[in-house]
């Protein structure tokens, strides 16, 4: 386990950097010019044809959590006077407070980016049709707070850490969908989606302990364990002999991620509805990737021993032609280590099923009849990735104006479970050409090497021919 705590240290730093959670911009659910309204309710149309630049056409990353690179890394209490860093981590035992900023409860980091390849967009068979080939791409991280507190203050107590975990996943879809009028009131939608699965993997460390509160006895208790889905992958192993008992234990090194290809197969799909409830007042639901996808492989690796005690070296002598000697007692603890620390390939499990995330969006707009350019709209989100384990949801209060013909543009408000966030978007349509900029949250400060100081923005943008 040695690699796999190196491994999730790497990521909860790295995470910082690189996290992105991208469903489309929330903020521009009412504005009625924004081509990918589609993709937040698959009854939304448009009143144009389209289809986009390739790749730049609906680009979307952004990021969601309530830790982050301002959490991890802080201003050094010893700069300039005792040292040159100017930064230091979380866990420098000359800061005031090195776990201000962490939730008591589980810390998070999670999302996704989405990149269409291509989209269109047109009218017939009495509705609205899409058509798009996009690359999604999901990573979240979650580290309970007990594990933060371990390593700034550990002391003489029991610490119930719980669970830690990264997950990822990355898949390319093809969806289709078609939307149309019911009658004057209700309109409604649905798409169907092809996936074709590149990479799922989870790491998990699972009912995790420290009981410290024990002068004579130390026992550190976890269950580690890692599972892959990705074509070429496969762990590098390695032998050593134990030191107290006969026999090697073989343990997990290093990982080769081969050539990446198809690692699996699934379906989703979308549907939602809108209805007119007067000429002012409309109502919107939709649910989003119902669905899974097959994984051909899964490759496991796990610690072979799930605690680790250490009682000290009570009535040992150097040496002693009975009882026990220091060295073999030493040699006992390092082989309990080995198999606690490290992680063992139990080879491929076959095939299993993940889903892709799910979600809800409902809202309600109201156009005011005095400027109907000028619309109010009222949208609640729930969404989640991995089972509950990445669950949050939000609350926008958006206002959309159309001043001009060939513009119109949002500016929202939302409080969702880790932050409270402002965000926009502005629609540029002029003839034959389409033009958006948004985003759920605006970027804040960053740090000299241009990672987010809070784990809270992102940015949504693309490039459209009108038809």
């Amino acid at each position: 386990m040695r690699l796999y705590i190196r491994t999730f240290a790497a990521i909860v730093f790295a995470a910082t950097a690189i996290q992105a959670s991208a469903q489309e911009v929330r903020s521009g659910y009412f504005n009625e010019s924004y081509l990918y309204r589609h993709n937040l309710n698959p009854a939304l149309g448009n009143e144009e044809d389209y289809i986009s630049v390739p790749v730049v056409g609906n680009f979307n990353a952004s990021m969601m959590g309530n830790f982050g690179y301002e959490e991890l890394v802080r201003k050094n209490p010893l700069y300039p006077d005792r040292s040159d860093k100017k930064v230091t981590s979380f866990m420098n035992p000359y800061l005031t407070n090195g776990l201000t900023g962490f939730s008591s409860g589980d810390n998070k980091m999670s999302g996704q980016v989405k990149v269409s390849v291509m989209s269109a967009g047109f009218k017939k068979w009495g509705g609205y049709n899409t058509i798009e080939l996009n690359v999604r791409g999901f990573a979240g991280v979650s580290v309970p707070y007990q594990m933060f507190e371990m390593a700034v203050n550990a002391s003489n107590k029991r610490y119930d850490i719980g669970d830690m975990s990264f997950d990822a996943q990355a898949f390319t879809e093809l969806a289709v969908g078609h939307s149309r009028q019911i009658d004057e009131k209700l309109r409604v939608g649905g798409k169907a989606k092809l996936l074709v699965g590149v990479a799922n993997a989870s790491v998990n460390l699972e009912n995790v302990t420290a009981d410290l509160k024990d002068a004579n006895q130390w026992v550190i208790t976890a269950d580690g364990k890692s599972q892959v889905s990705m074509n070429g992958f496969k762990y590098k192993n390695k032998s050593k002999e134990y030191y107290s008992q006969p026999g090697t234990y073989n343990y997990v090194s290093d990982v080769d991620m081969g050539t990446p290809g198809v690692s699996g197969f699934g379906l989703a799909v979308d549907a939602g509805a809108s209805y007119k409830i007067n000429e002012d007042l409309t109502v919107y639901g939709a649910l989003q990737d119902l669905g899974a996808i097959i994984w051909t492989k899964n490759y496991v690796a796990t610690n072979k021993r799930n605690s680790f005690v250490f009682d000290g070296f009570h009535d040992v002598d150097i040496k002693s032609e009975s009882g026990e000697v220091l060295d073999d007692k030493a040699d006992k603890y390092t082989d309990q280590l080995l198999d606690f620390m490290h992680l063992s390939d139990d080879g491929d499990d076959g095939a299993r099923l993940t889903g892709i995330g799910g979600t809800l969006n409902v809202g309600l707009q109201y156009t005011v009849p005095t400027y109907r350019q000028l619309r109010v709209g009222l949208l609640g989100t729930t969404s989640s990735y991995f089972g509950w384990k990445y669950r949050w949801s939000e609350l926008r209060l958006s206002g959309n104006i159309a001043p001009v013909d060939w513009f119109e543009g949002s500016l929202s408000f939302g409080v969702n479970s880790y932050a409270f966030n402002t965000g926009f978007l502005a629609n540029f349509h002029t003839k034959g050409f389409n033009f958006f900029l948004g985003m759920d949250a605006i970027l804040g400060k960053v740090s000299k090497e241009f990672i987010p100081l809070s784990s809270n923005g992102g940015v949504s943008f693309g490039f459209n021919i009108m038809l």
